[in-house]
């Protein structure tokens, strides 16, 4: 099969652009033309300049079309007019193009979810659970169950972010104020000492060197930083720099446990979804291994997927990887010999989730007044050294 850019018209006239796999760009063509579009061209995708790439949707925007997309399917709509609809009505630029593209092949005959997953920005979760609603003829019943799961993990990940503003507030705050001191106070107090002409304590000599060299060589400083920053940034989206940077994560004192229970919470969650929409286990894991942000676990997830196809248990598979805490797999163990993996699994998710928000509301507890500390430490040991000197010749003219 070969990707083809199709540039065609539908019946009001409107010219689209979207691209389709065929075994030829006569069958892709007449695909169209038979389903009421006029096509104005057809070429392969290698052809052209530009990937095609669309831009990922916002989860807010992708959650509030998928509450309408099942409203209008409970009311009785049919997939392929309530997607027009909603396409139609839809603010966003890209979104709307890519609904477009997605009532496109809906009408030629793709399934939805083939028609979701060919757009390339949709979470794997979302087109797998599409699939499996597909398959149970359920549809209905497995979007609920995905807004249910979107709707808590976003809950979650907010009640996190709210509680990362503060200290990272503080953080700027201390950089932002060190870099005003060093590149703009300093220097004052460096002309006032060097009309003087006085003797200096060492302190304050390190302190007005470190302002003159910042203001000499902080912009190659930064440019340099900026371009590391970006090297960095390049590397982590290499399978080798992301797994790197998730192994690092996990070994972190304190944060590293919370990213892993945040991790494995999420794994168990997204699982369990899949599993309660009608999927076989061994798909649900591989797509719940590419949902989740850490590599480590996933490729554990992987991992555990071989032995589960050899017929050994999930629990005992995941126990194998030695990376899922112990109480998980315990837990796990339980919903399997019961009989409720999905809702065990449920279980797991709102266990670890609970212990996450705990343990980083008790770690910022204590790192907010440390980084206060931190910044009084610099803040007195910069004006200390500029104000000694200034002591030392008051007591000078006092004896």
């Amino acid at each position: 099969m070969t990707e083809f850019v199709i540039r065609l018209a539908d019946e009001r006239g409107r010219v689209q652009e979207q691209t389709h796999a065929a075994a030829t760009a006569e069958e892709l063509r007449a695909r169209f033309t038979q389903a009421g579009y006029y096509v104005y061209s057809v070429k392969a995708r290698g052809l052209l300049g530009g990937s095609g790439r669309k831009k990922k949707v916002k989860l807010d925007t992708f959650l509030v079309f998928n509450q309408q997309f099942l409203t209008l399917i409970k009311a009785g709509l049919p997939i392929l007019g309530s997607l027009e609809l909603l396409g139609r009505r839809q603010k966003n630029v890209d979104f709307r193009s890519q609904l477009e593209d997605i009532a496109a092949r809906v009408k030629t005959g793709e399934s939805i979810s083939q028609a979701f997953e060919a757009q390339g920005g949709f979470p794997v979760v979302y087109t797998t659970t599409l699939l499996a609603g597909e398959r149970s003829g359920n549809l209905e019943e497995v979007l609920q169950r995905f807004l249910d799961f979107q709707r808590v993990s976003l809950t979650f990940r907010k009640k996190l972010k709210a509680s990362l503003i503060y200290p990272a507030l503080l953080i700027v705050m201390v950089i932002g104020l060190f870099i005003f001191l060093i590149t703009f106070v300093v220097p004052r107090f460096a002309q006032l000492y060097e009309q003087l002409g006085t003797k200096l304590p060492g302190l304050t000599v390190f302190l007005l060197g470190l302002g003159e060299t910042a203001q000499h060589y902080g912009i190659y400083v930064a440019a340099v930083l900026g371009l590391l920053g970006f090297l960095l940034y390049r590397w982590m989206k290499t399978d080798a720099g992301a797994t790197a940077v998730d192994r690092v994560r996990i070994a972190l004192p304190i944060f590293g446990n919370v990213w892993l229970k945040y991790q494995v919470g999420l794994f168990s969650r997204t699982l369990s979804t899949l599993l309660t929409g009608g999927l076989p286990l061994v798909p649900s894991l591989e797509t719940a291994a590419k949902s989740i942000d850490s590599r480590q676990i996933g490729n554990a997830v992987y991992r555990s997927v071989e032995t589960v196809r050899e017929g050994k248990g999930l629990s005992e598979s995941l126990q194998q990887t030695k990376v899922f805490p112990e109480l998980a797999i315990e837990m796990i163990e339980v919903g399997e010999s019961t009989g409720a993996l999905p809702q065990m699994l449920n279980s797991v998710a709102e266990f670890f989730e609970e212990d996450v928000q705990t343990n980083l509301t008790a770690a910022m507890s204590l790192i907010e007044p440390l980084i206060l500390i931190v910044m009084g430490v610099v803040v007195v040991t910069i004006l200390i050294a500029l104000y000694l000197p200034i002591f030392s010749l008051s007591g000078g003219a006092v004896r």
